[in-house]
């Protein structure tokens, strides 16, 4: 009998989760089958759905909004990534403990060195927002060697805070905080990353033309939405190197899949067949 995954959700009817991991399966030759579970709308959802998965059989699930701060919840051990992210994107059921990871960052960062190009190490990083995608996120920069990163935030104590928490984690990156000027200031950046959730609005956060480094990537997390805001942003400014979160979205599931099966995919095939142009 295949082994059995999910990815857990609500709404998920839109996830690319089971066509990602189906491709990874076949192309690893994996014995396993991976399904979509609504978690609900009302208050329990997750719980129930994430005992009925374990009771059938269930060898691990991803996890998506808005239950990954209730993944967390629910490990019996979780990794540092997760922990200081305090959310999970990832669970795998060892006998009976729930373990837990983030691997989010840690596909951003693949997504941008490995299929874009974009050596982080010795890097200005500016992040737009103080959410749960600028938390998972900021670990893994400053792994990949990011020697100053910025958190601009509508709010800026929450920027603040979230820098001075984690800045302790850090190593030898410089994390700071501060409201929407800290974007600018005379400051220019070599990666300009949009974790903010403007773009699903339709709208841009605001980020001066001075604030892209002359080669600059202008990064949305946000993906299959084409041409964002910020991405129309960033060529006004004139920046010509973009992307949108697809790669991220694969990574992410590529490190899943190692984590659960000890194999890791090659994710070109899966990535040529879910990127579409940037127009």
């Amino acid at each position: 009998m295949p082994d059995r995954y999910a990815v857990i959700g609500h709404p998920i009817a839109h996830s690319k989760s089971p066509l990602i991991h189906g491709l990874f399966a076949q192309a690893t030759g994996q014995d396993m089958v991976y399904e979509a579970i609504d978690g609900g709308a009302g208050p329990g959802g997750f719980g129930r759905a994430l005992a009925a998965f374990r009771a059938a059989g269930g060898r691990g699930m991803n996890v998506t909004l808005p239950f990954k701060l209730e993944a967390l919840a629910a490990a019996d051990e979780a990794s540092q990534d997760a922990r200081l992210a305090g959310a999970a994107n990832a669970l795998r059921f060892e006998g009976g403990r729930v373990l837990a990871q983030n691997f989010d960052g840690i596909g951003l960062v693949r997504d941008i060195e490995h299929n874009l190009g974009l050596p982080l190490a010795g890097r200005r990083v500016l992040l737009l927002g103080a959410g749960g995608a600028t938390r998972g996120a900021l670990l893994p920069l400053a792994r990949a060697g990011a020697a100053r990163i910025v958190i601009a935030n509508r709010t800026a104590t929450k920027a603040e805070a979230l820098a001075h928490e984690l800045a302790p984690h850090m190593g030898a990156c410089q994390v700071e905080g501060g409201g929407p000027d800290a974007a600018g200031a005379g400051q220019a950046f070599d990666l300009v990353l949009n974790a903010t959730s403007a773009s699903l609005g339709g709208e841009a956060p605001a980020v001066p033309a001075a604030a892209f480094a002359p080669g600059a990537l202008a990064y949305d997390m946000v993906y299959g939405k084409g041409l964002t805001p910020f991405l129309k942003l960033a060529q006004a400014a004139g920046c010509t190197r973009i992307a949108d979160g697809v790669g991220m979205l694969v990574e992410q599931a590529a490190e899943a899949f190692a984590w659960w099966r000890g194999v890791r995919p090659d994710t070109r095939e899966v990535l040529q067949r879910l990127t579409v142009p940037l127009v």
